[in-house]
């Protein structure tokens, strides 16, 4: 963000009223999205007289050095608050800091700023306007990238970013809710860049027993621990000339997080039980759908870390946000369940179909989307959509009004749904553990799960 105001300044007559419902809108070139425009002037701190405006539809405040808006008053946090546009209008979003946020005076979680409202953070207060210019944003010409797919400015806005960083090693943070497709897009990352026949390793740092993690990621030598009975590679080893995944991220624990730290900053590993270290040759991308910076504030997440990460953040939309890419979902729904061309895929293209998902906020995401869809699948209808909608639910019948080839992929959906709730239930939720026991890989494993909703 500039300190010197830009030519067409605030919009002193602007009444605060969003330019519209959205918080992206077309441009006429249609190579970009229009965003609203922030401005602040800090009136009082270490800041004082200093003018900040906004590059983006979104801005962090705070201390650290990697935030949209650097301040420099010790009472403030390392990420203290963050302005983004909710409906069409700003609101901004306390980060968990120490001394909290105040809009004229009133402390605040989260609440919509209006054009000369005062901010507090510390001793520094910001006069928040509204700029008379938008904010252009960059937005893709294509519907997909990779497997993900989206027809939205949201979500093309993302892919804008992952086309240009898709062409470097540059390490990727991604954040968004659970359901939103992060390993997919991660894997897409991988498959549209120069590694693709490279490997694509995935390590669910949530799921792993945080005593198996370390070795998980980094090896073991034969002989380091109990259990050790043969030499195995990390994560990162196996990865050699491909991409990591480190999926939930934020589950990391404290002990391993200077250890990835060195990962990230001097390319190389050092199994357990090892004495030397090894070079590596990976890229990483990271996921999670927790607020890092909340957590740096909490000190839960070590800030250098977070820096190392978050070379290029990527916030996946949800899907409440993107409901222009509900026809184009459904359609690559089907596809992917093998029903495209089935008679019950009418069922979901029906108009009365689609008008009840827009209707719907979809907490779960594209992934309760997912379930939603192949239970109407199986039970031939679209019963109502429940918070959290998910599970193929009862046995499908016997309809012998289907070919044999359907009727059975049916039953067998509905037992591998069955199967494997029942086996990542006995196993923990471990994904590496339930995969052992099931004979297959780890990555087959993470495509079960994903293709039935369970991931």
């Amino acid at each position: 963000m500039p300190t010197d105001p830009e030519e067409e300044g605030p919009d002193a007559g602007d009444d605060g009223e969003p330019r519209s419902t959205a918080d992206l809108v077309p441009s006429e070139d249609g190579a970009h999205a229009l965003a609203q425009r922030f401005w602040l002037y800090a009136t009082s701190g270490p800041d004082v007289g200093a003018t900040f405006s906004s590059s983006g539809d979104r801005i962090a405040l705070g201390t650290h050095a990697s935030a949209d808006v650097v301040l420099h008053d010790s009472t403030v946090s390392r990420f203290h608050c963050e302005i983004a546009p909710h409906e069409g209008r700003p609101m901004v979003h306390d980060l968990g800091s120490r001394n909290g946020t105040l809009i004229d005076a009133v402390p605040v979680r989260e609440a919509y700023l209006r054009p000369g409202a005062i901010l507090t953070l510390g001793r520094t207060q910001l006069r928040f306007e509204v700029g008379a210019q938008p904010v252009r944003v960059a937005i893709s010409t294509r519907e997909h990238f990779g497997a993900a797919a989206g027809r939205s400015l949201a979500m093309r806005r993302v892919f804008a970013v992952l086309e240009r960083v898709a062409q470097s090693d540059v390490t990727v943070l991604l954040e968004g809710e659970t359901g939103t497709g992060k390993e997919l897009v991660a894997e897409s990352i991988h498959t549209e860049s120069a590694r693709a026949e490279g490997p694509f390793v995935v390590v669910d740092c949530g799921a792993i027993p945080r005593d198996l993690l370390e070795s998980e990621l980094f090896g073991h030598e034969k002989g380091s621990f109990t259990g050790a009975v043969a030499l195995r590679q990390g994560a990162f080893e196996a990865a050699a000339g491909g991409t990591v995944f480190l999926d939930e991220i934020g589950e990391l624990g404290p002990d391993l997080q200077p250890k990835l730290l060195r990962v990230l900053e001097r390319r190389e590993v050092k199994r357990v039980g090892a004495t030397r270290y090894a070079p590596i040759d990976v890229r990483v991308v990271a996921a999670t759908n927790r607020n890092l910076r909340s957590e740096v504030n909490a000190g839960r997440f070590r800030s250098d870390l977070y820096y190392r990460l978050a070379v290029v953040e990527v916030r996946l939309p949800p899907l409440r946000e993107r409901k222009d890419d509900l026809p184009l979902l459904l359609e690559r729904i089907l596809d992917s369940l093998g029903a495209g061309g089935r008679p019950e895929a009418a069922l979901v293209r029906a108009p009365d179909f689609l008008s009840e998902v827009v209707r719907h906020t979809w907490p779960g995401n594209v992934r309760e989307l997912r379930n939603y869809v192949e239970r109407c699948l199986a039970l031939r209808e679209s019963g109502p959509i429940q918070p959290g909608d998910g599970g193929v639910g009862d046995e499908p019948g016997v309809d012998v009004g289907v070919p044999l080839r359907a009727g059975r992929e049916r039953w067998v959906r509905a037992f591998e749904h069955r199967y494997l709730e029942a086996l990542m239930a006995r196993h923990g939720e471990n994904v590496t553990a339930a995969a052992r026991a099931a004979g297959v890989g780890r990555v087959q494993m993470y495509r079960l799960l994903w293709r039935h909703g369970l991931r």
